[in-house]
């Protein structure tokens, strides 16, 4: 099967050398967006729009982003894009292209002055693609980074992840970027990338929560943003259950979540040709949440001499929380 949903695309524009990086979701003609916000400390642009009861009913993209508040720029050359193709909200005078955006803080790692701006935002969308999306440290993933509840020395690489299903003729993807104050879990527990010590084993073996009541975590630094895809027919306010449910995927493979430090959202987006249960869409949307984020951070690079999973697989990663 394809990456996406039909209709659905994302686009990256990364920088390397800045370690920093944006990626947006083009979304087809009709779609109704969503989204849930669950972190403490959350950076955005046109979220209000999106909750049930306002009057807008689509959504055009959809843009994750580095930079913390500084990267929200880059939400204006993804809305030049949409103009230049004649897609946005109609009105008697113009088209407005709808583009809720959510961002990171990936400004602790890199540069702390290169951020993406209209130029990224517009440059993302002309890479953008159904097909062949590269995951990991790319993209919104590129300066991502997770482990943080000890301290900043402790993190790993997050990452950018795609993960898919499918159940009869409905579709069901999700995009997220990990860049969180907890750990990445797999189903069964294990710890999959998060806080080291100096001696490479995971600090969550030395008593879990009580553990993290004696951290410091770095404050509003830290967030998981997911975008999740269906070709569902659904009402704004199932998008908005859709979107509830995908923090369910973020429970299931961040520990811990939600926390004060981080600004965790869960965009849903419904194109609409296919009827389905929205409780089955909600379910899978959660699924497929928690598997793009571990295959993010499957997929990362390390950085900045920040270890990635792919630099201990094989080593202590099987170290039980």
């Amino acid at each position: 099967m394809k990456d996406l949903p039909a209709g659905f695309k994302i686009g990256h524009w990364t920088d390397h050398q800045a370690v920093t990086g944006c990626t947006v979701v083009l979304c087809p003609s009709r779609c109704v967006g969503g989204c849930d916000v669950r972190g403490g400390s959350p950076g955005s642009r046109e979220l209000v729009l999106l909750q049930s009861e306002k009057t807008m009913q689509e959504v055009h993209a959809v843009l994750l982003t580095g930079g913390s508040a500084y990267g929200l720029a880059a939400a204006d050359g993804v809305m030049r894009f949409l103009e230049e193709h004649g897609i946005g909200y109609h009105t008697p005078w113009i088209n407005v292209p709808i583009v809720p955006t959510g961002v990171i803080f990936d400004l602790n790692i890199g540069s702390r002055t290169v951020r993406p701006t209209a130029e990224s935002g517009y440059l993302a969308c002309e890479t953008a693609s159904e097909v062949g999306i590269e995951q990991g440290t790319v993209g919104v993933g590129t300066g991502a980074t997770l482990g943080k509840w000890a301290a900043l020395g402790t993190r790993m690489m997050g990452g950018f992840g795609i993960a898919s299903a499918m159940y009869g003729d409905v579709v069901v993807s999700a995009a997220a970027v990990v860049n969180a104050v907890g750990d990445v879990v797999e189903d069964n527990g294990q710890i999959l990338a998060g806080a080291r010590g100096d001696n490479g084993k995971w600090l969550a073996t030395k008593g879990g929560v009580r553990a993290f009541s004696r951290s410091k975590p770095n404050a509003a630094t830290n967030t998981t943003l997911v975008v999740v895809m269906t070709n569902a027919k659904l009402s704004k306010v199932d998008v908005n259950r859709m979107a509830q449910r995908g923090h369910n995927g973020l429970a299931r493979a961040i520990r811990p979540v939600h926390t004060s430090y981080d600004g965790d959202i869960v965009f849903g987006l419904a194109s609409g040709t296919v009827d389905a249960n929205v409780d089955v869409v909600a379910e899978m949307g959660a699924e497929v949440t928690a598997a793009a984020i571990r295959s993010g951070v499957r997929h990362a690079s390390s950085a900045e001499g920040v270890l990635s999973y792919r630099d201990i697989a094989g080593g202590t990663k099987n170290h039980r929380p």
